[in-house]
């Protein structure tokens, strides 16, 4: 495909689809609950920071919580944008094996592909299993496909370097290289990065407003429940929340 031709592609789509990233990111602000994000981070942390205000611990989790849970939402997005650019330059599809998020042929070779957010996604138990899936998957094809001769896979992160891509059973594509196996195109990496901010900043006012509720409710939510009469913050009720045995 050329060039031009895929850049107008990918800018439609990225256009039309990226109110889906922003929906999702406000919506799940929306819904997040003070004891949710408590529960999950923690308290010995805190005091070990040295943090005395109901501010500081309410900012402090709600930010932690709302980057993870952005960088999958985005992940998520990032991977469906992959698998549409990959089918319009080379006929592939969202794979249905564990494991396999896009498949593709080309050259008489399927590729198998993970596709991740970032090259530090996982330890090496995640990175075993990621192996474990790909030899399954590879198996499963092979069983189910007498057409399929030879097939390779690939860990592909949509951002980041390895400089060290062959891992022996698979490869691992980051950033450019990543982009330009998936369409072709070596500077693809680079011409999705201006269409992602179209409405961006309509969409982030809307979302700093949703955000600043957020905050002051979850303040006034952490006085009440984890504080004295006296402003401190109760130490000893708060572990027991986040911690003690449930009976």
């Amino acid at each position: 495909m050329e060039k031009q031709k895929l850049n107008e592609i990918v800018i439609s789509y990225v256009e039309e689809n990226i109110d889906e990233f922003h929906r999702k990111r406000i919506a799940s602000l929306d819904k997040l609950k003070l004891k949710t994000v408590l529960a999950k981070k923690n308290p010995y942390l805190f005091k070990a920071k040295y943090i005395l205000t109901t501010d500081e611990i309410v900012r402090g989790i709600t930010d932690a919580f709302i980057s993870s849970n952005e960088e999958t939402i985005f992940g998520d997005w990032l991977e469906g944008l992959a698998i549409f650019v990959n089918q319009k330059v080379y006929g592939g599809w969202k794979s249905g094996i564990q494991g396999v998020d896009l498949e593709f042929d080309k050259e008489n070779t399927r590729y198998i592909i993970s596709i991740k957010s970032g090259p530090n996604w996982g330890n090496s138990s995640q990175i075993a299993k990621l192996r474990s899936d790909f030899k399954t998957a590879m198996k499963t094809l092979r069983t189910s496909n007498s057409s399929v001769n030879s097939i390779i896979a690939i860990n592909g992160c949509c951002y980041g370097i390895d400089n060290n891509p062959d891992k022996g059973d698979y490869f691992k594509y980051c950033g450019q290289k990543f982009w330009e196996f998936i369409s072709g195109n070596k500077n693809l990496y680079i011409d999705i990065i201006e269409p992602l901010g179209v409405r961006a900043k309509d969409r982030n006012e809307e979302f700093q407003k949703i955000y600043s509720q957020v905050i002051n409710k979850f303040i006034s939510e952490f006085s009440y429940e984890f504080c004295t009469k006296s402003g401190e913050i109760d130490w000893i009720k708060l572990v027991e929340y986040n911690s003690k045995q449930k009976t």
